[in-house]
C-alpha cells in the first residue's frame, strides 16, 4: 500500500533550466514574517524561478555541517508534518511581464504580445489551497488584463480579470497584483488576456496539483505534459478584428492551428524537425494536460495509433472514458492518460477544426510528434493520423455525451436537485443597422435578443460603490420574442442594445437552458461562466421542450465544467449554485462572438455572513 500511495501521489514538474536562479536554501523557509513554509515533498533544497518566483523542489540535498544538520532535522520533520496537515500556508509568487516579441511561423515574422517573451506563456503551478500572487507588469503599448479561466475566485472577483466587467485595464507602464486562493479545485485550467483579441498570443496553462499526500483518483502517470492548442494569424489579430468591426462583417480566419505554439512538421514551410515533440518510453503511461486556447475554433485532437483515457475536464475529475479522439472547445481543458504501447517510431499528433455549420473555418491541421525513446533517429518512419471530417457531428456528440462526473465519496457531484431561478437564454447572432458598414448593417451577437454593450466603468466597481447609470438589472429571464428557434428565425433580425445584468440572491440554485438559434445560421457556441462551475444536466437537438426535455436530465453524475459547447441547432441545460458573491461574466468563448456582443452578466448578492461577502477592492486596482 505504501508503494502504491507513493506512486499515485503527484509532485510538481521541475522548472525549465532558463528559469532557475542559483539560490539554495533549506526546504523550510520563511516567505512572510512569522510564517514557515515548506515547499514540495522532499527534504532537499529548492530554487527560486526567476520568471515567476515560484519555489519548487529540486532532487538532491545540500551538504550541511553535521551540527547544523542535527539542529535542522527536528525542524524539518515538524515542517513536513505541518505541510501534510495544512497546505493553506503556502503562497506562490509569479511575475508576468507583458512584452512584445518577434515570432516566426509559416515563413513569416511578426511582433506579438507575450508574457515573459514566451508563446504560449509560462505555466502557473500551484496546489489546491495555495494562495497565488501574480504581479502583471504591462511593458507594452496595449491595455491588458489577465483572466484566470476556471479559477472560482471565491469572494475575490476583483481579480477575475475581464476588462470593464471586474476591473479597468492595466495601462501601459502600470502593474497590478492579482491575489487569489485556489479553493476546492485541482487539475488543469488556463490563464489568458481578457480584452479585445489579445488572448490569441497572451495565454498559458494553470496546473493545480492535489494537496500534498492526496493521490490522483487514477494510477499516477510516469510523467505529465502540458499541450496547448491554438491558432496563428500571419496578420495582427487586433487589426483583423478592428477592421471587421468597422465594416460590420465577420473577421478573417486564422492561417493555421498550433500545438504548443507551432503549426508542426506537416505545415507549410516546415521541416520534419519543426514543432512540439513528446518523448515517451515503451510501456510507460503519460498524462497530457490539453488546453484549447484558440480564439474561434472547436478542435478535434488525436494521436496516431494510441488510445486516450479522459480522467478530468475543466479541473474536475471524471469517470475514466476511453476514446481515440477528443473534442475541446475554446476555453475547455481535458486531461488524458496515454500509454506508450506501440512499436518504436514516431507518431503524429493532430489538431483539426470541428464545424457543422455553413460557415468559414481555418481547415489547416496542426501537428506534433510523439517520439519513442528507443527510436534510432528523428528521421525514423512517421505514422500518420487521419483527422475526422470537419463536420463530424456524430463524433463530436458522442464525445460530449459520454463524459460523466466521477461522483465518488471524495469528489461528489453536488447537483442542485431543485431550482430557484429557471432561465431560458436564446443565443446566436442578429443584424442591426449601421450607416458606415458595408451593407448598411452590422452582425451582432445576442442572448435573449440583447446585444451587450461594454461599459466604460467596470460593473463590479459600479455595483460596489453604487455608481448609477453603468448598468441596469433588467436582463430578460426568457426570450422577449417566441419563435421557432432553430428554424429560419423571425423577420425582424434587429436586437436590443444595453448593459443589462441578471441579479441572483446568494446561494440560489439556478438552471439555465442555452438554446442555439438559426436567426442567420445555427452553429455551436462554447459558453463560459466566470466564478462558477456548473453541471451539464441535459443536451439535445432542436428546440428545448419544457414538458418533455427535463425527463432526459441526468441529476446523478452529469459532467461538471466551466465552459460548455452548445450544439449546433440544439440546446444545453446547466445548473449551478450562486454561492459566490460578485459580478460574473457569461459569454461565448468564440472571441468573434464576444466582440459582437454575445455576452451577459450575473450579479450575485452577498450572503449574511462575512464568509459569504465580497472582499473590499485592492488598493492597487487599476483606474480607467
Amino acid at each position: 500500500m505504501k508503494n502504491d500511495m507513493a506512486a499515485r501521489n503527484p509532485t510538481p514538474p521541475q522548472p525549465p533550466p532558463w528559469a532557475i536562479k542559483t539560490m539554495r536554501r533549506p526546504a523550510c523557509h520563511s516567505m512572510q514574517p512569522g510564517i514557515l513554509h515548506c515547499l514540495g515533498s522532499q527534504a532537499s533544497s529548492f530554487v527560486l524561478v526567476s520568471s515567476d518566483q515560484v519555489a519548487l523542489p529540486v532532487p538532491g540535498s545540500m551538504a550541511m555541517p553535521r551540527r547544523l544538520d542535527q539542529l535542522l532535522l527536528p525542524l524539518m520533520a515538524s515542517c513536513f508534518l505541518l505541510q501534510a496537515l495544512s497546505v493553506h500556508a503556502i503562497t506562490r509568487h509569479y511575475k508576468f511581464n507583458v512584452v512584445m516579441r518577434n515570432m516566426t511561423r509559416l515563413c513569416s515574422t511578426k511582433s506579438i504580445l507575450t508574457v515573459n517573451g514566451k508563446f504560449p506563456g509560462p505555466t502557473l503551478y500551484a496546489r489546491e489551497g495555495d494562495n497565488v500572487l501574480v504581479k502583471v507588469v504591462n511593458q507594452a503599448s496595449h491595455n491588458v488584463t489577465i483572466h484566470w479561466h476556471g479559477v472560482r475566485q471565491i469572494r475575490t472577483g476583483w481579480y477575475d480579470g475581464p476588462a470593464y466587467i471586474t476591473q479597468c485595464p492595466i495601462q501601459p507602464g502600470s502593474s497590478f497584483l492579482y491575489n487569489f486562493t485556489v479553493t476546492g479545485q485541482r487539475g488543469t485550467l488556463l490563464w489568458h488576456a481578457h480584452i479585445n483579441w489579445l488572448r490569441a498570443t497572451v495565454h498559458g496553462a494553470i496546473v493545480i496539483l492535489p494537496k500534498l499526500g492526496v493521490p490522483y483518483p487514477f494510477p499516477a502517470p510516469h510523467k505529465e505534459a502540458v499541450v496547448v492548442l491554438g491558432e496563428w494569424w500571419k496578420a495582427d489579430t487586433e487589426t483583423v478584428i478592428n477592421q471587421a468591426m468597422q465594416l460590420g462583417v465577420g473577421p478573417n480566419i486564422s492561417d493555421s492551428h498550433t500545438i504548443n505554439g507551432h503549426p508542426g512538421p506537416m505545415s507549410d514551410c516546415a521541416s520534419s524537425q519543426d514543432g512540439f515533440n513528446l518523448d515517451v518510453e515503451n510501456d510507460k503511461t503519460y498524462m497530457l494536460r490539453i488546453i484549447n486556447a484558440g480564439l474561434n475554433d472547436d478542435l478535434f485532437f488525436k494521436i496516431a495509433g494510441h488510445g486516450l483515457t479522459v480522467v478530468e475536464v475543466d479541473a474536475v475529475y471524471t469517470k475514466p472514458y476511453k476514446t481515440d479522439i477528443l473534442l475541446i472547445t475554446p476555453g475547455q481543458t481535458t486531461n488524458v492518460l496515454v500509454t506508450a504501447d506501440q512499436s518504436a517510431g514516431r507518431y503524429l499528433l493532430s489538431v483539426s477544426p470541428f464545424l457543422d455549420a455553413p460557415l468559414q473555418v481555418d481547415n489547416k491541421t496542426g501537428t506534433a510528434t510523439l517520439h519513442y525513446a528507443n527510436t534510432v533517429s528523428a528521421t525514423a518512419r512517421l505514422t500518420l493520423v487521419k483527422p475526422p471530417p470537419q463536420n463530424a457531428t456524430p463524433i463530436a456528440s458522442k464525445f460530449s455525451e459520454s463524459l460523466r462526473s466521477l461522483n465518488s465519496k471524495e469528489y461528489p457531484a453536488n447537483v442542485p436537485q431543485t431550482v430557484d431561478h429557471s432561465l431560458f437564454f436564446t443565443i446566436g447572432v442578429g443584424v442591426n443597422p449601421c450607416a458606415n458598414c458595408i451593407n448598411g448593417t452590422r452582425v451582432v451577437g445576442t442572448i435573449n435578443n440583447s446585444t451587450f454593450v461594454m461599459p466604460s466603468t467596470p460593473i463590479l466597481q459600479a455595483r460596489y460603490y453604487s455608481i448609477p447609470g453603468v448598468f441596469t438589472e433588467d436582463f430578460p429571464a426568457t426570450p422577449p420574442h417566441k419563435f421557432n428557434y432553430t428554424g429560419s428565425g423571425p423577420k425582424n433580425l434587429q436586437t436590443m442594445k444595453g448593459t443589462r445584468v441578471y441579479r441572483l440572491p446568494y446561494n440560489a440554485s439556478v438552471q439555465v437552458i442555452l438554446q442555439d438559434t438559426g436567426i442567420i445560421s445555427t452553429e455551436s457556441h462554447p459558453i463560459h461562466l466566470h466564478g462558477f462551475n456548473f453541471f451539464v444536466v441535459g443536451r439535445g437537438v432542436g428546440n428545448y421542450n419544457p414538458k418533455t426535455s427535463p425527463s432526459t436530465f441526468n441529476l446523478i453524475d452529469p459532467v461538471e465544467r466551466n465552459t460548455i459547447g452548445v450544439p449546433t441547432g440544439g440546446w444545453t441545460a446547466i445548473r449551478f449554485r450562486a454561492d459566490n458573491p460578485g459580478v460574473w461574466f457569461m459569454h461565448c468563448h468564440f472571441e468573434v462572438h464576444t466582440s459582437w456582443g454575445l455576452k451577459m452578466v450575473f450579479v450575485v448578492d452577498n450572503g449574511k455572513r462575512p464568509s459569504e461577502t465580497l472582499i473590499p477592492p485592492p488598493k492597487d486596482l487599476p483606474q480607467c
